[in-house]
Order: structure tokens, then C-alpha cells, then sequence
């Protein structure tokens, strides 16, 4: 019976499959957590509310990138499946509607709807592999308790516990490559290395673009009801500029490419591929984009102001972590050139002076040019060097 199950398992993976429609409302959900810690930054800018956004989010897309290694291995086509993913929805707007409170009296709430995305995750992995599912389980509900025990303390002593849970969750995959191997279950090992290129590149871009539109949801809220003048317009413009920048930067010049290297990688190399890539290097480009988010609330308002020194680092500092994170991807990939995204990562930090002393107009001003300005370079270099833009 277990024979059979493997081996139905291995007929299903070497079917390619794209993303469902349930996969992209799952995402639609996870997304809210980005709002929420959109909105935990823009209430407060300043180095607390930062600290709490890089742990509470580095936590989350842990788990985010949990389901999606498994649906990319086992699309959820049956009912069960489907019921159980439709479940940790449900888990993820739980602690979506706590992330405001989760260092404060939402920390258990959080915690708790934390530890039934685990435990869901578990029961799906259990259902498509088996019972080899344990060695990578356990160290998730332990990094999800020490989330929820957090949530029973304030000060030092909950950073701490958020920290361990964070240690718990970088140790998770080497377990899981090195029991794979060697461990109960190891002949099953393919199961855990195999990637479906097509259908991870493709999930993962259609969460940043998701994540593009809080860029955009931000002008609407900073607006609120003010009538749309001429100098609004302007500043939504240039946010949308912004926005349609990071956007090429990735999809025109990435992803294509993203997608040729992982299909060119032997299926054991791409787990730790896609950890470094879509993990590690995607963290800084999606909390840059809900940090430039958090900016433009605060900003689209008051353009013709000299800005205070949050929202003009919440600019500058968002779009910079992007360019970071996607330095960091195009390295992992091997995608060449980065010298001129590098470079201009000091430039977009410089601008937060542009907006504290001329005003917010210029600061997005400023930020459309250099971003255009290194697309425009590096376009160039490309065109000398043979390398074509993708998409």
C-alpha cells in the first residue's frame, strides 16, 4: 500500500501543472498579513515597529513558502486537499487580524491561529507523503509554540521567544535535506528535492504582483476623502511609477530567466535553490514593498511638506530593500548584470534627504529617476552583451 502510494505520488510529479485558482486565493489571504503589517509600520515608523514587521513577516513566509513546496508537489486537486488548504486560510486571516497586537494582548491569538497553519500544513504533508512528515513537523509546532508563548510575555522576553521561533525555522530545512537523505523515510528523498520549475516561478510571481497592489492600495488610503487635486495626481503618478519600475525590474528582466536556471538545475540542487531564492532574497523585496507602502501613506497627502524623517525613510528604505533582495536573487540565479541595481541602492537611500528637505514630490521624483536611470544602463549593457529582456 505505501508502495502504491509513492508511486502515485511520482506519477503526479512528473505531470507539470501552473497554479490553481485556489492557490492564488490562498495567496490572496496570505497578502492580508502584508497589509496589516503595512499598517503596523505606517502607525508607528520607527525602529520598534520595524523589528516586530522583520520577525512577524520572516515567521509567516516560512510557512507561506511551506504550501507552496507542497502544492507545487501535489497540486490540491481532491477534495480533501482542497478542504484542508481552504482551513489554513482560515489560520492565516486569523493572524492576519492579529499582526497589529501579536507583540501586545493579540500575541496568543496569533500565536494560536500560527500553530494551526503548522498543523494543517502537517496533515496535507501527511496526506500526500506519509508518515515521514514528523522530522520536519515537529520543529515547526515547536517554532509555533514559542510564537504562542510569546504572546503570555512582553519586553525582552517575548523578542526572545520570537527570535527562537525564527532559529527553529532556519534549522527546519536542513533537517529536512539531511533526514531525507539519511533518516526514516530516506527512500522517499526525491519526494522533498523535486521542484516543478514552471509552477513555483509562476506562484511566486504572482504574490509579489499581489504584493505590488498594496503599492497602489496605500495612494487610495493616504488619500482618504480628500478631493483629487492636481498635486495628488501628480504623487499617484509617480507612486505608480515607482511601482511600475520594481515591476520591470523582476518580471521583464527576471523572471524568464528565474524559471530557464531552476528547469537547468538537477532536481536534487533545487530545494536549496528555491530556499535562497525564493526565500531568503524574497524576503527583503516584499517587505520593501509594504515598507515603500507604509511611506506612501504617510506621504501622498502632504507631497508640497517637508517630510519627517519616517516616511522619507520608509521610501527610500523600502525601495533600497527591495534592490537588495533582488541583488540577492539574480546572484543565487546566476542572472548577470546586478552592478547596476547594486549601485543604486545608495543613490534611493539618498533621496529620503530630497524629501525631508524639498518634500515628498521630490523624493518620488528623485525615485523614479534612478530607478529608470539603472533600467535604462543596465538595458544598454544588455543589448552590448547579447542578453535579451525575458517576458
Amino acid at each position: 500500500m505505501e508502495t502504491e502510494h509513492r508511486s502515485e505520488h511520482r506519477s503526479e510529479q512528473r505531470t507539470e501543472h501552473r497554479v490553481s485558482t485556489l492557490e492564488l486565493f490562498f495567496d490572496l489571504v496570505f497578502v492580508f498579513t502584508i497589509t496589516q503589517l503595512t499598517v503596523l509600520l505606517a502607525d508607528d515608523i520607527g525602529p520598534r515597529s520595524a523589528g516586530q514587521v522583520l520577525l512577524i513577516f520572516t515567521v509567516l513566509f516560512w510557512m507561506y513558502g511551506g504550501y507552496a513546496y507542497l502544492t507545487n508537489q501535489v497540486p490540491p486537486d481532491r477534495p480533501v486537499r482542497r478542504v484542508l488548504l481552504l482551513l489554513a486560510m482560515g489560520a492565516f486571516l486569523v493572524c492576519a487580524l492579529a499582526v497589529p497586537t501579536a507583540f501586545g494582548d493579540g500575541g496568543v491569538a496569533f500565536g494560536l491561529g500560527y500553530l494551526m497553519v503548522v498543523l494543517v500544513h502537517a496533515a496535507l504533508f501527511t496526506e500526500a507523503h506519509g508518515r515521514g512528515v514528523v522530522w520536519f513537523a515537529l520543529p515547526n509546532a515547536l517554532s509555533a509554540l514559542s510564537v504562542t508563548a510569546a504572546g503570555l510575555f512582553d519586553g525582552p522576553a517575548a523578542w526572545g521567544l520570537w527570535v527562537l521561533a525564527l532559529a527553529l525555522q532556519f534549522v527546519t530545512a536542513h533537517i529536512v535535506r539531511w533526514l531525507a537523505a539519511r533518516g526514516p523515510g530516506a527512500e522517499d528523498g526525491d519526494q522533498h528535492g523535486a521542484i516543478s520549475a514552471p509552477h513555483f516561478v509562476e506562484r511566486h510571481g504572482l504574490l509579489l504582483i499581489i504584493v505590488f497592489g498594496e503599492s497602489v492600495i496605500a495612494i487610495g488610503i493616504g488619500v482618504g476623502s480628500v478631493p483629487p487635486t492636481l498635486g495628488i495626481v501628480t504623487g499617484a503618478f509617480l507612486t505608480l511609477a515607482v511601482g511600475a519600475a520594481l515591476w520591470w525590474m523582476y518580471f521583464v528582466r527576471d523572471e524568464g530567466r528565474a524559471e530557464e536556471v531552476f528547469a537547468g538545475t538537477p532536481p536534487e540542487g533545487r530545494f536549496k535553490l528555491a530556499l535562497r531564492a525564493y526565500y531568503y532574497a524574497f524576503i527583503p523585496m516584499l517587505l520593501g514593498i509594504a515598507g515603500f507602502s507604509a511611506g506612501v501613506k504617510k506621504t501622498i497627502g502632504h507631497l508640497g511638506e517637508h517630510l519627517a524623517a519616517g516616511p522619507a525613510l520608509a521610501l527610500a528604505g523600502g525601495v533600497a530593500c527591495y534592490l537588495a533582495g533582488d541583488v540577492a536573487f539574480r546572484l543565487v540565479l546566476g542572472i548577470r548584470p546586478v552592478r547596476f541595481r547594486a549601485g543604486a541602492v545608495v543613490p534611493v537611500l539618498a533621496t529620503a534627504a530630497a524629501g525631508m528637505r524639498l518634500g515628498g514630490a521630490w523624493q518620488l521624483v528623485a525615485l523614479v529617476l534612478v530607478l529608470v536611470g539603472a533600467l535604462a544602463v543596465e538595458g544598454r549593457a544588455a543589448r552590448t552583451s547579447g542578453i535579451r529582456d525575458s517576458g
